[in-house]
């Protein structure tokens, strides 16, 4: 029972003339309060966006990066539920209980596969405080056990303080047919012909802030969004694959030198910082045999093309903030949970569920069927060359606790604040924390 509900400041006489009503005020945010979006990105390495020295398309990421502050030493750790975990409670990920994934719960406190209730997270925060919150796509912050229709559902996201939910719990989740929920019930979704999953997720996103700012417009919003990109399966539409097609025919060694030059120029890195080592199990580009490089050249132009289609739809999420007049006073914090995935093994996977737990699979697997890479009937997930490429200039992956594993982009953009104090101050800036 809430204080509201036992706090009564009217009377009540002997009949309604005698008494007096009262209604409790309504929870209102602090003056000035902002809009918070948080955007997570999924095994996203460290130079993957084009403001940390790719080549491939990032424009609305950029746009963020050049209208705030991009960082260039933000850690997480080195796996998705523990990051997810710290970035909701601010807390170590083994104290509230999440120190691995969801999936891995091993009956210890710090490994409960869910967050505990002794520790607070963002949104249960801010409702207090006359915000609503609003969470689209990965959840992973429940323990397996408890996907089903009939949970419990204390730890999904309405349970934990979001007013609306629309995505799905685990990883690995197919972007052409995934398993949805919506609040606290699986839907059985039909997937029309130009279905894919980030799009789906934008859509109802811009659609929870149009029935918000048209059912409460004085009242500030959280909305989370978490991508299921760039975690495997790479999947994406056919046009945006074919944008890359030869660009990634030079191999992994030449793309780290050119985003390590660039991250020097961007100033993302010290000046003297060179290349780590290629990480063990890496072969040379100039080593692989033509046809194991022609598939793990597709499988990268697959991962650029699927960064490249969610950076549209996060500009298709800043461009309706815009149009709602929120740009300025909304604070947005873009991040990738950890560094890039090394699952795909030496030579990549057409059908990583199969190589992981069946069996081994040999690249002439996925030469046979490349034209399905990013496609409906593949699970494909790119090399360990190029997964270190991501993560330029640093060493090992997701799962380690190397550089490659816990450093990550993070952007934060919030023009009324960041943007008004850097034209005071210079123009642009990185910065570091």
């Amino acid at each position: 029972m809430s204080h509201n509900e036992t706090l009564f400041k009217g009377s009540i006489g002997r009949t309604y003339q005698d008494s007096l009503p009262w209604w409790p005020d309504e929870l209102s945010a602090p003056k000035g309060a902002p809009n918070i979006i948080i955007i997570v990105l999924d095994d996203v390495g460290f130079a993957d966006l084009g403001c940390y020295g790719s080549e491939i398309a990032t424009p609305s990421m950029d746009r963020l990066a050049r209208g705030g502050v991009r960082y260039s030493n933000f850690h997480v750790t080195s796996m998705c539920s523990p990051t997810r975990a710290c970035l909701f409670t601010g807390r170590n990920a083994h104290a509230v209980g999440m120190g691995i994934i969801a999936e891995w719960s091993s009956g210890y406190p710090g490994y409960r596969g869910q967050v505990t209730t002794r520790a607070a997270i963002i949104p249960e925060v801010l409702r207090d405080y006359g915000y609503s919150a609003y969470a689209v796509g990965k959840w992973h912050l429940t323990n397996i056990a408890h996907y089903g229709a009939a949970g419990p559902q204390d730890n999904w996201p309405l349970g934990r303080g979001f007013g609306r939910w629309y995505g799905f719990h685990g990883a690995l989740t197919d972007q052409w047919n995934p398993e949805l929920y919506q609040d606290n019930r699986p839907i059985h979704l039909h997937p029309r012909e130009t279905y894919h999953l980030s799009t789906d997720l934008v859509d109802h996103t811009i659609a929870d802030l149009r029935d918000h700012k048209t059912s409460a417009p004085h009242r500030p919003f959280l909305l989370y969004l978490a991508f299921g990109a760039c975690h495997f399966p790479h999947h994406v539409p056919r046009e945006f694959i074919e944008k890359y097609r030869g660009r990634y025919d030079i191999g992994w060694d030449a793309v780290r030198a050119t985003r390590l030059e660039r991250q020097h120029k961007l100033g993302i890195v010290p000046a003297g910082t060179g290349l780590a080592p290629l990480n063990p199990g890496v072969t040379p580009w100039r080593d692989l045999a033509p046809d194991v490089r022609r598939l793990c050249a597709r499988l990268q132009e697959t991962y650029a093309a699927f960064l490249e289609h969610t950076d549209a739809q996060i500009g298709r999420l800043i461009e309706y903030v815009d149009s709602l007049g929120n740009l300025e006073d909304t604070l947005i914090v873009l991040l990738s949970d950890n560094g890039a995935s090394p699952e795909g093994g030496p030579t990549g996977a057409f059908n990583l569920r199969k190589h992981m737990v069946y069996e081994e699979e040999s690249y002439e697997v996925g030469l046979s069927r490349l034209d399905d890479i990013g496609g409906d009937l593949a699970f494909n997930h790119y090399p360990t060359g190029w997964a270190q490429a991501s993560n330029t200039p640093l060493k090992w992956y997701k799962k380690d606790t190397h550089g490659g594993g816990i450093r990550a982009p993070l952007i934060i953009h919030w023009p009324q604040r960041i943007l008004h104090a850097m034209e005071s101050a210079g123009s642009f800036t990185t910065s570091s924390t």
